[in-house]
């Protein structure tokens, strides 16, 4: 019996001690359910409205234009009305953004979208600043010249909000209509070139500019093919770019265009009603309205043997940053931004030319004859190469300019540029 009595009791003591062991795996349960509730931070909450991981603000650096900063808050205003989510710009000009990111990105002190031109898309990937981007349908309504010029290594690398080139600007005062051929173009600049006046005046000691004279006859930079550069097949000492080297030398010859040409003194002469026709950007156009009114006019490059001549032509985009944080709100931001409805309000506030293909047909455009003709002029350039190996190109290239302008012979001239650029493509391992 006390044996029996004694069994019992420790098996009353057993159900003691588990039923308090119980108890607390019950307690520390409840206290971590409690804190994740608490919290507010959880994935329950997060998934519970179906934008899982939505941030409060977005970060932009925004090129140091007041009427392209004003456009942007415009724009960012709409997206936080629909969002809720608050957009800070920081006012940085294009050429010092890569350096700056280079710097504040991997701090956590750079932003999450940035504004760059296409060319240097090459150089942002290899530095790994930039991240690709997934457009969506938003794809489709861009122009193709955009989205080939903002694809890298066969992705897509931000989303073209600008797209811009060069054509003709010319005074109705002082020539009926604009060159359509290289001959017309001679022809005025030969008949029009006398006592400080001028018939043409183009920026030919700059390669970004000389590029059409090169290209017209059959040079270019780089061969390409199925949308990858070839940078060993440089086409700059080519039958073709050597006939353009020699066009472009006759000008400073014949003494239509000084050697020491720049913006400054083309502007002037254009404004003063001492050059009949210029080859220069969209940019220029506010000046040139204040000092011709209605007497100026534009037109796309001319034809040479029957096709347009090939201008350089540049996108700026809105890129990813590789260290945001909020890569997919900050794709959506980056699709809005340039969107139709938006891309419109840009191209009225800003009066940089928008890279879709709607609106190149709108009546806004088409029926601004000035605008018109550079819309149409991006249809026949080709965009800038965005290889890193680029950057090797512009100071041999326009030093060759300059030993063109002082008589040096073309074909010499251009054989040594191209093996200097090779030779510099070599060193850079680009």
């Amino acid at each position: 019996m006390k044996k029996f009595l004694m069994l019992l009791l420790t098996m009353i003591l057993a159900v003691g001690v588990l039923a308090a062991c119980s108890g607390d795996n019950s307690s520390e349960s409840g206290g971590s359910t409690d804190e994740t509730a608490e919290g507010g931070s959880g994935d329950g909450e997060e998934s519970s409205d179906g934008e899982s991981g939505k941030p409060d603000t977005l970060t932009l650096w925004v090129n140091d234009d007041d009427k392209q900063v004003e456009a942007i808050k415009t724009i960012t205003d709409k997206y936080t009305d629909e969002t809720g989510i608050n957009i800070e710009m920081t006012r940085i000009n294009m050429t010092d953004q890569v350096e700056k990111l280079d710097l504040d990105g991997p701090t956590g002190n750079g932003p999450d979208l940035f504004f760059q031109p296409h060319d240097r898309l090459g150089n942002l990937v290899v530095r790994g600043l930039a991240e690709p981007v997934d457009l969506g349908d938003a794809k489709d309504g861009y122009t193709d010249t955009a989205i080939s010029a903002m694809t890298y290594d066969g992705d897509i690398w931000g989303a073209p909000a600008v797209i811009e080139t060069y054509g003709l600007f010319y005074n109705k005062s002082l020539v009926d209509k604009a060159p359509e051929t290289m001959d017309e173009l001679m022809a005025i600049a030969k008949e029009q070139t006398s006592g400080g006046s001028y018939g043409f005046l183009g920026e030919l000691n700059n390669f970004y500019f000389a590029y059409p004279f090169f290209a017209g006859p059959g040079g270019y930079v780089f061969g390409k093919e199925d949308g990858t550069y070839d940078t060993s097949d440089i086409g700059l000492a080519n039958e073709g770019a050597v006939k353009g080297a020699e066009n472009i030398q006759t000008f400073f010859e014949e003494g239509y265009i000084p050697k020491e040409v720049s913006p400054d003194i083309m502007n002037g002469l254009f404004n003063d009603g001492k050059a009949a026709v210029v080859m220069t950007g969209p940019w220029a156009r506010p000046g040139y309205e204040e000092a011709l009114g209605d007497d100026l006019g534009a037109a796309p490059l001319p034809k040479v043997d029957g096709e347009h001549m090939q201008s350089f032509v540049g996108v700026k985009a809105w890129m990813l940053s590789s260290f945001s944080e909020n890569k997919e709100w900050a794709t959506d931001l980056m699709t809005f931004m340039t969107n139709e409805e938006n891309a419109m309000t840009y191209y009225e506030m800003a009066g940089e030319i928008p890279p879709r293909t709607a609106l190149l047909e709108d009546s806004a455009i088409v029926e601004d004859p000035i605008t018109a003709a550079f819309a149409e002029q991006t249809n026949y350039g080709e965009p800038m190469p965005s290889v890193p190996a680029m950057q090797q190109v512009w100071e041999p290239a326009g030093n060759a300019l300059q030993f063109l302008a002082q008589g040096d012979d073309p074909k010499d001239v251009m054989e040594e540029t191209v093996q200097i650029i090779k030779d510099q493509i070599a060193a850079s391992g680009q």
